[in-house]
């Protein structure tokens, strides 16, 4: 088989590329499939694509991909799969839709053909968030549609974090499949280079195996090779005449697609007006055609092409294709914005930059949207004050959604400063009020709520505006932090009749959100106001305001302990804020959905989603916190070490904030650590330091707060309501509270309403439920109360076949997993283990994450691999 490459045959890939075909061809079944093609630079992934495609011919193909050369435009591989498709989704590209519209358009799109469809989007690794977020979008609408995407990224360079969370998001999914090519075997590389007059060992010595390194080398055809793949591909170029030089040079300048006219524009005096010109290009099989488009066929190859063009001439270059982008009215904002920048004409980015960063927000790319603020900001010295200002503003706001919230600081005070430079009061207001939520988001209480307060002092003066209305919001916002639930309402309410007045739909959205929780503070009926809250952000397209309601819901949700409404809210808000590049709330949402998980017994979830949090969220203490203390308590529990060092961090922060409800869980979390230890003087002082604060809580948290009180031998007052499963508690009926526990799906305070009861028979009930969630800790605790009971039959301890078991399962688990390897649903392993198909659903999410396995069919074939018959002998 041969590529496209100067007769360079495609060895070692027979099996991968039937594999690839194989999933392209599904689409017919309709069985749509998303497939993740990696490898190196260099490995082949293009090629194998390029083979496939000639194989599979009753399909319709669709070519994209994303461009590193400059910070791209939102959405690029979509626009360009746009071009080739038209029908509607063409229109409403051209329309300058949003993207949601985008998004459907696509899909409709993909399907409407009387032959399914193969979409290829080419090196994610330079994808913008946008595309990641489409990505997520199609992988979750796959499974039945007759589309198959093809995606290539380089694994051993994977764009940072944002491509990293989205591969595991893609992966996740049941229809992505995974195919990774590796270099060739020295074997592969001998058959290439035979005639070819090089050394084979050579060859490969200097090549590793690279089909890219190994083409480039041969067709070199010189034997004073250089090691690297730059010096072999100007070896490659040298023998072109010197206009088809100048020619690539532009080529490798403008990106990695090159429109002819563009390029005939731009090339004109090195000929390429004459046709034996581009047939040199095209014949060095450095340039493709594909229709109107030139591509590189190595990016790796137009990067050293780049690289090599001397500063002065690559300056003039971005200036003349500036001047014709210009000409050919070319409306890519990011696109004019890079070569503005390259060619150092500050006016062009000025004007460019700004609009490629509003369009890339609205379309939910914020870190692009961040990235051109940050151009544009380069050449600020250009730009008066005021516009100044204004670029450091949306700036700080980028930032803030992304949670770069040190960057986002600096950005606000600088538009600060600038406002108070040219007396703007209006201006210096708002940027108080933006201050102020920075700070809060750092965990800087004090400072949050000064600023909230000096941004009303600034614009309060100056009569009804915009600003006022956005800064009363604001402090009602610090207002309900601090569980000042009247105060916030009002500020709330007058926020709304600004806001309503001017038609500032964003900070309507966020004073009813504001308002619906402190109802929910008060008792009082709060969902159609956070509903309402949502449904005007979403509306109104405000990304931010309709992460914070998703935000609200999932946590008032449980706080009331309504784990599945939370649960409902947490899937529908963690896909939106992916799907949206809104960072900072897909941190806290995933804070909380450790904390559900904590909640009802799914603790390798909790904690694999609470370490993923850690790992990934920026400098806002906010949203480490509660990762913190769920981490933190669920080693307690089992009896772990190393987890001091985090409840002290959570409990440092909530302090330093002083807001209520984080400082009574960091609070109650480190009673709880004391307590299981054996501490109980320490568990009490922590239990009081929280009941000091329990009357600004929640009735669950005040409900909390008193069992633990009681719980340690406290008899510091509680007042207010309390939540009925702790009411119960401290009435004395065990049996009940434990019930409603149970009920609500919440194993662990079952096992711990049934210990405080003092019986010999619920304390036997309470070690077995420990004993099953792993904690083996709390299972101390309960064999010390049966000792002090008399009991006569006292468990002697933790049973080892959770540890023996070779990946940490207990015997239920691997009893579930056995069902699972047969094919049986859930409801049908719930019949025959007679529990709940909700404990199935829990059992079954916990194996995948002790068995790292993306799916159950992953489990299955895990299990039928012999695991499961190794694993019993263990148990």
């Amino acid at each position: 088989m041969e590529t496209e490459s100067a007769g360079v045959r495609l060895v070692e890939r027979e099996s991968e590329l039937a594999e690839l075909v194989r999933y392209a061809g599904q689409a017919a079944g309709p069985v749509g499939r998303l497939v993740l093609l990696s490898g190196e630079a260099g490995v082949g992934k293009s090629a194998l694509v390029e083979a496939a495609r000639r194989q599979l011919t009753t399909v319709r193909w669709s070519w994209s991909a994303c461009d590193g050369l400059f910070i791209p435009r939102p959405l690029g591989p979509l626009f360009d799969v746009a071009g080739q498709l038209g029908g509607e989704l063409g229109e409403r590209c051209e329309a300058g839709a949003d993207r949601e519209e985008l998004f459907r358009a696509l899909l409709n799109e993909l399907g409407s053909a009387d032959v399914p469809d193969v979409v290829v989007v080419e090196d994610l690794h330079w994808a913008d968030e946008a595309t990641l977020d489409l990505l997520r979008f199609l992988s979750r609408r796959l499974r039945d549609a007759p589309v198959t995407v093809i995606v290539t990224y380089r694994d051993d360079e994977t764009g940072g974090d944002a491509l990293r969370v989205a591969l595991g998001d893609l992966v996740a999914q049941p229809s992505t499949r995974r195919i990774r090519l590796e270099p060739l075997s020295e074997q592969a590389v001998r058959v290439l280079a035979d005639g070819s007059g090089f050394a084979p060992d050579d060859v490969f010595r200097l090549t590793a195996g690279n089909p890219f390194y190994v083409t480039e080398l041969l067709q070199a055809e010189t034997h004073g090779v250089p090691a690297s793949a730059r010096d072999v591909v100007l070896a490659r170029i040298a023998r072109l005449t010197a206009g088809a030089r100048a020619v690539l040079e532009v080529a490798a300048l403008i990106g990695t697609k090159v429109e002819l006219p563009l390029l005939a524009a731009l090339s004109d005096a090195a000929g390429l007006d004459r046709l034996d010109r581009l047939d040199d290009l095209l014949a060095s099989g450095l340039l493709v055609a594909d229709g109107i488009w030139l591509r590189f066929r190595h990016e790796i190859a137009r990067l050293a092409i780049a690289e090599a063009v001397p500063a002065h001439r690559r300056l003039l270059i971005h200036r003349r294709v500036l001047d014709a982008l210009h000409t050919q009215n070319c409306d890519d904002e990011a696109r004019l914005a890079y070569h503005a920048e390259a060619a150092g004409d500050a006016k062009a980015v000025l004007r460019y930059a700004p609009a490629a960063a509003r369009r890339a927000a609205r379309l939910g790319a914020h870190h692009e949207a961040a990235a051109q603020f940050n151009r544009a900001l380069r050449f600020a010295d250009h730009a008066g004050p005021t516009e100044r200002a204004g670029l450091y503003e949306e700036y700080a706001d980028e930032l803030t959604l992304l949670d770069r919230l040190t960057e986002a600081e600096d950005a606000g005070n600088r538009a600060l400063s600038l406002r108070r430079e040219v007396g703007d009061r209006l201006g210096e207001g708002a940027a108080l009020a933006r201050l102020s939520r920075i700070a809060w988001s750092l965990c800087r209480g004090q400072d949050a709520v000064t600023g909230a307060y000096t941004a009303l002092a600034v614009l309060e003066p100056l009569g009804p505006t915009v600003e006022l209305a956005g800064a009363c919001a604001t402090l009602a916002h610090q207002r309900l932090l601090y569980a000042d639930y009247n105060t916030a309402i009002a500020l709330a309410r007058r926020a709304r009749q600004l806001a309503e007045r001017f038609g500032a739909t964003a900070v309507l959205s966020g004073a009813l959100n504001t308002e619906g929780a402190a109802a929910a503070g008060l008792g009082q009926e709060w969902t159609g106001l956070m509903h309402q809250a949502l449904k005007t952000a979403l509306v109104g397209r405000h990304q931010d305001q309709a992460a914070r309601a998703y935000a609200n819901l999932v946590g008032i949700s449980e706080g009331r302990l309504r784990f599945a409404d939370a649960e409902r809210y947490l899937l529908e808000g963690l896909v939106y804020c992916d799907e949206h590049d809104a960072t900072a709330y897909s941190s806290f949402l995933r804070g909380e959905q450790a904390h559900v998980f904590e909640r009802t017994g799914r603790w390798d979830e909790a904690v694999a989603v609470a370490e993923r949090v850690l790992n990934e969220v920026g400098p806002s203490a906010v949203n480490r916190q509660c990762a913190l203390v769920r981490i933190g308590v669920i080693r307690a529990r089992r009896g772990e070490s190393g987890f001091w060092h985090g409840l002290d961090e959570a409990a440092a922060t909530a302090d330093e904030q002083g807001e209520p409800p984080y400082q009574v869980a960091a609070r109650l979390a480190r009673t709880e650590a004391h307590w299981l230890a054996g501490e109980t003087a320490q568990a009490r002082r922590e239990a009081e330091s929280a009941g000091a604060l329990g009357e600004a809580c929640t009735s669950a948290e005040r409900g909390a707060v008193a069992v633990w009180l009681r719980r340690t031998g406290s008899r510091h007052p509680i007042r207010g309501d309390i939540a009925e499963p702790y009411r119960q508690s401290l009435a004395g009926d065990a049996a009940g509270a434990a019930a409603l526990w149970t009920d609500l799906g919440c194993p662990y305070e079952a096992g711990l309403a049934l210990l405080d009861s003092g019986q010999e028979a619920h304390s036997h009930q309470a070690y077995r439920i420990f004993n099953d969630l792993g904690a083996t800790a709390a299972a101390q605790v309960a064999r010390r109360a049966l000792r002090s009971l008399g009991a006569r039959s006292i468990p002697t301890g933790p049973r080892a076949a959770t540890q023996a078991h070779p990946l940490g399962l207990t015997r239920r688990q691997h009893d579930v997993l056995g069902l699972i390897a047969d094919g049986h649903t859930n409801a049908q392993i719930a019949e025959r283990l007679f529990i709940s198909a909700k404990t199935v659903d829990h059992h079954v999410s916990a194996i995948l994450a002790k068995l790292q396995a993306p799916d159950r069919a992953t489990a299955g074939r895990i299990a039928r691999s012999g695991f499961i018959s190794r694993a019993a002998e263990s148990l």
